[in-house]
């Protein structure tokens, strides 16, 4: 009997993750299907996917956008949604099987909860859902029966080390970063650090927000934040190290001392390959690891005092509630203002902290809640910037 493909919502196929999404799908010789493609508003690549791919809907997140623009060339067979009842209604669509959830930022938080209450298997590359909400993240999951497999690399690669052990034999994960492109850079030198200079990552290929991040370090804090939720952890069960090469993509120590290791070349396409065929392998779509050549893979402990970031990312993981969703509102506000050339590279985090220090604190909130702090922190950053 031939097995059926498995249907796969892309929510923000346009990005960077979404397009490697979209490879792998492509080269899947029709195992997996794009059963919907969303953007925002990169609404003309949304419909020359929508011509590769036929994909049974099209969503555009933005309302405005989509009035704006000419759907005339839409391929027949292919409905066009629109809005955030859009992305309900694709997700909770029966013969979906899973939800590739790309959305950077904030902004794929209601799409990923669709997807949990409509009981999906949800490939996550949408940090900003358990950093914000994890908990309920994770309730809303076990309540309608879905499944949370990490897209994230150091996250898959986590996931994928875990199977080597019993979770009561877990010493620690330890999450690995490149580093960016300052890592060598002194603390007085990163306050001359331009846009330009902050956006060429020297592994890696994303979006500008995510590359900002990695040049900050907020990143790993961010994936602290989120492996502390997806894995059960403490804070105190999670480091980070840094290893420039990209190589290892992050490690499991045992309390044997065993630690266990993730590695293959600095390619997403390998953990949303994993995360849309679990518990299943298949042929690699992307680069593998050369062993015919010589590799050094270098380790080295960060530098609290130039990255911050990792501190604060801890202290969101060990007092939760709020505390994350705060922080990362607050680091997207920053973000967007010193991509904007309104703010000097090292006040992104310093903005961040003072951000988290003043927001009142709630251990158990609801996601309304959240939503209102996240709005709250991006004017309290926008307030603060136009201040100092």
């Amino acid at each position: 009997m031939t097995r059926r493909s498995t249907n796969v919502v892309v929510l923000g196929s346009t990005g960077s993750i979404g397009c490697s999404t979209l490879e792998v799908i492509a080269a899947s010789g029709g195992s997996l299907r794009a059963m919907a493609l969303s953007a925002h508003t990169n609404l003309q690549r949304l419909i020359e996917q929508a011509h590769l791919f036929k994909p049974r809907w099209v969503i555009a997140t933005d309302a405005e956008a989509v009035d704006a623009h000419d759907w005339s060339d839409l391929p027949s067979g292919t409905e066009l949604l629109v809005g955030d009842e859009g992305v309900t209604q694709a997700v909770a669509e029966e013969e979906v099987d899973t939800v590739l959830s790309a959305i950077v930022g904030s902004a794929g938080l209601r799409g990923t909860w669709a997807a949990l209450e409509a009981g999906k298997r949800v490939a996550l590359a949408n940090k900003e859902t358990l950093v914000m909400a994890g908990a309920l993240a994770i309730e809303k999951a076990k309540q309608h029966g879905a499944t949370i497999i990490p897209v994230d690399s150091e996250h898959s690669a986590v996931f994928q080390a875990l199977q080597a052990g019993r979770r009561e034999h877990l010493r620690r994960v330890i999450l690995t970063a490149s580093g960016g492109p300052f890592r060598t850079r002194s603390a007085t030198e990163l306050g001359d650090v331009t846009v330009e200079e902050a956006l060429a990552h020297p592994t890696w290929n994303m979006g500008k927000k995510i590359t900002i991040d990695s040049a900050t370090l907020m990143n790993k804090a961010l994936e602290i934040i989120e492996a502390r939720w997806l894995f059960d952890l403490s804070a105190d069960e999670i480091d980070v190290v840094i290893h420039p090469q990209s190589i290892v993509h992050s490690l499991v120590e045992f309390i044997d001392g065993s630690v266990v290791a993730q590695m293959s070349p600095p390619d997403m396409r390998l953990p949303i390959q994993y995360a849309l065929y679990y518990p299943d392998r298949c042929e690699a779509v992307g680069e593998t690891m050369d062993w015919s050549q010589s590799h050094n893979l270098q380790f080295e402990p960060p530098d609290l005092e130039r990255f911050p970031a990792l501190r604060l990312g801890l202290e969101a993981a060990r007092r939760g509630g709020t505390t994350g969703a705060v922080l990362n509102a607050a680091n997207e506000a920053a973000v967007a203002s010193f991509l904007a050339g309104r703010l000097p590279f090292p006040q992104i985090v310093s903005t961040c902290e003072t951000i988290v220090e003043q927001h009142d604190f709630n251990a158990q909130p609801t996601l309304e809640q959240l939503i209102q702090l996240d709005a709250w922190a991006r004017q309290e950053v926008s307030r603060w910037v136009c201040t100092a």
